[in-house]
């Protein structure tokens, strides 16, 4: 159940002066690793801050098969679609035991309503997250399964050092949830992108070393 508002020592990991005022506004709650935050078709109506921990969001059929939409981590924010009064769009579960600030939904229009900058700001995360929804639904539709590993690989990869490091630590299946492919078509991509010299795997760690071919 949610405790206390957050204290100052709280909000040290929101970067974010805006979002770190909405999450002040809220009450903490601690949720172990692999813990069902939101899921999906439920009629909850709060919106969490991250104040520490790692979530993934992903959507599911009846027989249990997932798609992974994307994870989510300290200083960012989930469940901004509860404004509208409808049903969870997607479940959101804990990577890694997490702590949240809770905001009501009375609250969140609150603070829409009188907070021009968080206004523009929740417009904006809006936008990007849709933007993110058409691109992977592109992909999804034009692309082989290939071409949906390499192309996921290099977005989220960052350089560092002259190379590109995919930056979250994704096993073989997570890949998969997120390429909506089997595990073992993405460990045969992978071995041949390792074979090939386009990247190196240790402990998770991708790296990439040259951008894998458009086709294969």
């Amino acid at each position: 159940m949610p405790t206390d508002a957050p204290t100052a020592a709280d909000l040290t990991q929101v970067p974010d002066p805006v979002v770190r005022q909405l999450a002040a506004l809220g009450r903490m709650q601690r949720f172990p690793r692999n813990a069902v935050i939101i899921a999906e078709g439920d009629l909850s109506d709060t919106l969490y801050v991250i104040l520490s921990g790692r979530v993934k969001v992903f959507v599911s059929d009846k027989d249990g098969d997932e798609m992974v939409l994307g994870t989510c981590s300290q200083g960012e924010y989930i469940g901004e679609l509860a404004l509208d009064g409808q049903p969870r769009s997607a479940s959101v579960v804990t990577l890694e035991a997490a702590v949240c600030s809770i905001i009501s939904r009375a609250v969140l229009r609150d603070e829409i309503a009188g907070n021009t900058e968080f206004a523009m700001q929740l417009i904006a995360t809006l936008i990007a997250r849709t933007r993110i929804a058409t691109d992977n639904i592109k992909h999804l539709a034009l692309l082989d399964v290939y071409g949906r590993v390499a192309h996921l690989l290099l977005n989220l990869a960052d350089k560092r050092d002259g190379v590109l490091v995919v930056r979250e630590r994704l096993s073989q299946q997570e890949i998969a949830d997120r390429v909506g492919a089997s595990r073992d078509m993405v460990s045969r991509i992978l071995k041949d992108l390792v074979t090939g010299g386009y990247i190196s795997m240790d402990h998770k760690v991708i790296t990439i070393y040259k951008t894998p071919p458009s086709r294969w």
